[in-house]
């Protein structure tokens, strides 16, 4: 089988004037999701589940194991000569790296870290760009706020029964899987397309009553077209790589809108946002704030947030046309 060095060596050779750099870079971040699997298996053996007593830039509690992938992946990459930059949603401030380097690295170490502590499945994800300031130089802001069509690459690592690592470089999305005892990630889903019918829909209702009311009538007209046995079944974990792999494979819909009280949402735009619409719109879904393309809302701060609506073209098309029916949220 086709190993994930590779499948990168086979579409490095496909591009002229390639260097390698970044392929490199890939490989890196599949060393760390290497390294993280073997630790999150041993967690609950080596006293590494729990918070740490600290908060991180986003105001949440910072758990072990989100320190440690923060610092996994930091330490890795800024090694790398041809990573200019990092950003992770742990750090309140960029990561200056290699000024002669010509990419950055975009992180969310370790998605759904809450959930550690039971076993549910986690994540971690990534997206690279092409820095816009000269090689050379130290990076700056405006390398990291380039907007989601800039994105070189995307992917997620899901640390589940197996771990798997899908990325796109906006050719298609393409999954491997750790095969532990040769220590490498095997291709097992080359050109993933997304279901056209969406079987799962995704979503945490305790704020239902503070959606936009599009969205409420939209929720009522899935249970009613259940009731009418065009069945979906309700499926979320509250892990976003998670629930997101679970829809890409087999088709659904997932909804973390904002509120009346929240309307720029939780999730983060640049570290969750941009890469996990990347993903989705490369296997012909669709992915969406409410009113626009997730790749098209122009970014103004590193840690900005968003609503975050991503799933099949026709379900994510159903839920425009509720949005579009009340204009104001209520």
């Amino acid at each position: 089988m086709t190993t994930l060095e590779q499948f990168i060596i086979e579409k490095q050779q496909e591009q002229e004037r390639a260097t390698g750099a970044f392929s490199r870079i890939l490989r890196d971040i599949g060393l760390v999701a290497k390294m993280l699997s073997f630790y999150l298996r041993r967690a609950s053996l080596a006293n590494m589940l729990g918070e740490m007593g600290l908060t991180n830039v986003q105001g949440e509690s910072v758990q072990k194991l989100d320190h440690l992938a923060n610092s996994l992946f930091i330490r890795n990459l800024s090694r790398n000569p041809h990573v200019a930059g990092i950003a992770s949603e742990e750090e309140e401030n960029l990561i200056p790296a290699n000024p002669s380097g010509k990419y950055l690295v975009l992180l969310d170490p370790l998605d759904g870290s809450s959930n550690i502590d039971v076993g549910v499945p986690v994540g971690s994800i990534f997206s690279i760009y092409r820095r816009i300031t000269p090689e050379g130089t130290p990076v700056q802001l405006q390398d990291f706020l380039q907007g989601g069509r800039k994105q070189v690459a995307a992917g997620y690592v899901l640390y589940g029964t197996s771990t798997l690592l899908f990325y796109t470089t906006g050719k298609g999305v393409h999954g491997f899987t750790l095969e532990p005892a040769a220590g490498d990630f095997l291709l097992t889903y080359p050109q993933v397309q997304t279901p056209e019918k969406s079987s799962y829909y995704s979503f945490n209702d305790n704020q239902l009553h503070e959606w936009h009311p599009g969205l409420r009538k939209y929720v009522e007209d899935l249970h009613w077209r259940n009731q009418q046995g065009q069945a979906q079944s309700l499926r979320y974990v509250g892990s976003l790589v998670a629930d997101f792999h679970r829809n890409l494979l087999k088709g659904g819909v997932f909804l973390y809108p904002g509120t009346v009280s929240k309307p720029e949402g939780k999730l983060r735009l640049l570290y969750e946002g941009y890469p996990m619409a990347f993903l989705m719109e490369q296997a012909g879904g669709k992915a969406t704030n409410g009113t626009q393309s997730i790749l098209d809302i122009v970014p103004q701060k590193l840690h900005q947030r968003t609503p975050l609506i991503l799933g099949t073209a026709l379900e994510i098309e159903r839920i425009y046309s509720f949005l579009q029916e009340h204009v104001t949220v209520g």
